[in-house]
């Protein structure tokens, strides 16, 4: 995409026409992602293990927490770098995307290496603490994906939302569809074909890792290309990557990104915790009913990750009114997604559940209530990550931060020993929808008090001068 294209794209193109563009490929990554994660269960569902399929289960927290690594540089980087587009400082957006690179790899690796010197107790507290053949098969899959494998999957979603950023969108996601369709068809080569029976876990495993490696070498060399061209994207760390607070501002905004997908895993490992002394029958209803779950939340991520770049671009160049119009839209397409998608869970969750575990197996039945439960909340949650993701677009740390933090760990954990308490099992489970209701009636609050100050009228914009070395105010004449 050349200056001209993403000009036109993120300037003058109609709204619903530019939000599409940016959003359709990357809920169609969204998507991958999550199917390629339910191909674990589906294939090791065929073993018909309940132990094994907890097993995958209770690892899924641990290793969904590569990607709020990724999240804390991808989508502060991808803040940082739009709004530095609006104001036409490319060197600014090229330093960002360098630093956010080298930072996610660090952070990355450190994880990997804390989880090694700590795997036995940390499996423990994933929920594989109860039975033995869990905890063995969890440690395995640990060991692999993300001892061995975690820095490729860290590095190659976030590349995957550097180059989004840059108006790259088709380009992100053909990485991630690419990893997703390798997994899938690597799942049952290394479970049924390569490995000996009984080795299904590690088989999946195997294919994760792998899968992530390869779309990781695609970005890289994606980025490699464009960084001959006009894009200004970079992986050379210099002395200005730490300049003009890149590295403040990055944090600044990932930081909500991170700890919302932090603290989302982090309550569910503590749901799994909760639920394992019922046994492995709940635990693989409740394993099932989630991956099913996040099938909404991917689409909804998908479509407010990819209007982020837009937003901020728009909200930076001065286009307030436009910026509001924007935040209009993702909300409705959103929200409005979601609640089909709340609708065919609620009708089909027998089927849906059915796809992964015996119709004679109990944990069907938990399944199915599971899925109902956690349904509910969908379009809620949409109408959160709404506003979560504009506030990290326009640089608004303390806004995203709360509403992260709302939603995942300040109230959901203590309402599941709440509620468990007077309803076992099933009230566990209920706290995320109740939760998901609150969290999105505050976030209106925050954005309509936020948008009636700031984004009522038109401003003029600062265009960065590299010959100045400062920013020079543009009239905003004919802005939209």
């Amino acid at each position: 995409m050349t200056s001209v294209d993403k000009k036109e794209l993120f300037e003058e193109a109609p709204i619903m026409t530019a939000l599409l563009k940016l959003a359709i490929p990357t809920v169609m990554g969204q998507i991958i992602l999550v199917v390629y994660n339910m191909a674990d269960t589906f294939f090791i569902s065929l073993t018909n293990s309940n132990e094994k399929i907890t097993a995958v289960t209770v690892c899924m927290p641990a290793f969904m927490f590569l990607t709020a690594i990724s999240n804390l540089f991808g989508i502060g980087g991808s803040s940082v770098i739009s709004r530095a587009l609006g104001k036409m400082n490319n060197s600014r957006a090229k330093h960002t995307s360098a630093f956010s690179f080298w930072g996610c790899f660090a952070v990355a690796l450190l994880y990997s290496v804390l989880v090694l010197i700590v795997i036995d107790p940390f499996v423990n507290f994933l929920g594989g603490s109860y039975h033995e053949q869990v905890h063995g098969l969890s440690r395995q899959y640990i060991f692999i994906t993300i001892i061995l494998g975690g820095l490729f999957t860290s590095l190659s979603v976030l590349m995957s939302h550097l180059v989004r950023s840059f108006g790259l969108a088709v380009h992100a996601s053909v990485g991630v569809i690419l990893g997703g369709v390798l997994n899938m068809a690597l799942d049952p080569l290394f479970m049924f074909v390569i490995l000996p029976p009984g080795y299904e876990v590690p088989g999946a495993a195997i294919a994760t890792a792998l899968s992530n490696v390869i779309s990781c070498i695609y970005f890289l060399i994606l980025i490699a290309v464009n960084t001959r061209k006009e894009i200004p994207i970079s992986l050379h760390l210099t002395k200005e990557s730490f300049m003009w607070e890149i590295p403040r501002k990055v944090i600044e905004a990932g930081l909500p990104a991170c700890v919302m997908t932090f603290a989302e895993n982090l309550s569910y490992a503590i749901l799994d915790n909760i639920l394992s002394v019922y046994g492995t029958a709940v635990q693989a209803g409740i394993g099932v009913a989630k991956k099913i779950n996040m099938l909404s939340h991917s689409i909804v991520r998908g479509i407010t990750q990819g209007a982020l770049p837009l937003i901020g671009y728009n909200y930076s160049a001065g286009r307030r009114v436009k910026t509001r119009s924007l935040v209009r839209a993702v909300g409705i397409l959103a929200t409005g997604v979601a609640a089909v998608a709340t609708s065919l869970m609620f009708v089909s969750a027998r089927t849906l559940v059915g796809i992964f575990l015996n119709s004679q197996d109990p944990s069907v039945d938990y399944g199915i209530r599971f899925l109902r439960i956690l349904c509910i909340g969908a379009p809620f949650s949409a109408l959160a990550y709404t506003f979560i993701s504009f506030f990290q677009a326009v640089g608004h740390g303390k806004e995203s931060f709360l509403l992260a933090l709302l939603r995942k760990g300040i109230l959901d954990i203590p309402m599941m020993f709440v509620l468990g308490f007077f309803i076992p099992v099933y009230g566990t489970v209920s706290a995320t929808p109740v939760v998901d209701i609150i969290c999105s009636i505050v976030a209106v609050i925050l954005f309509w008090t936020f948008s009636s100050k700031h984004l009522t009228k038109n401003k003029n914009r600062k265009v960065y001068n590299p010959i100045k070395g400062c920013y020079e105010v543009e009239a905003t004449n004919g802005i939209s």
